[in-house]
């Protein structure tokens, strides 16, 4: 079976950024699965995986545009350090969710501290990089209609959540 659309891929896969040879990310336990269409995983990736067959290694490179985003300056905002929970330990790097007016949730990632204020960067932290991606497909199913319905991949037994 090739991966299209609505088929469930199992895969290891190793990241590294531009031209620099250390691995900044992987899975090579055979445990990442994903369905494909569903915005699951970055646009680019999904895109060079369509057609490959289990046992199929491709070596894909994911320009910002296609993968999470170009870097806007814009994002990155100052926030008084006397704003967060006086326990919060300001640790940079860290994920943490702010809500705008309309109380909906965005991820923000603490960039720094200058003087009184902590430096929030609304980028992901991959943004504007070059992605090289080494997959290796392990498996290609059809998704379940349970899955179809959720909108992601089950485990083992059904839903869980």
């Amino acid at each position: 079976m090739k991966i299209a659309p609505n088929t469930v891929v199992k895969l290891n896969y190793e990241l590294r950024l531009n031209d620099d040879p250390d691995v900044v990310d992987s899975s090579d336990d055979g445990q990442f699965n994903v369905m494909i269409g569903h915005g699951q995983i970055i646009p680019g990736l999904e895109k060079a995986l369509l057609g490959l067959e289990t046992g199929a290694n491709a070596k894909v490179t994911v320009q910002p545009q296609d993968g999470y985003g170009v870097r806007d300056e814009g994002k990155v905002i100052g926030m008084p350090r006397s704003s967060l929970p006086k326990d919060f330990v300001v640790d940079v790097g860290i994920p943490i969710e702010l809500e705008d007016r309309n109380g909906h949730s965005f991820p923000v990632w603490i960039a720094g501290v200058e003087g009184d204020d902590v430096v929030l960067d609304g980028n992901h932290p991959l943004a504007g990089e070059t992605l090289h991606f080494s997959v290796q497909v392990l498996g290609v199913r059809a998704a379940t209609k349970e899955e179809l319905a959720h909108g992601h991949v089950l485990g083992p037994g059904g839903h869980h959540h």
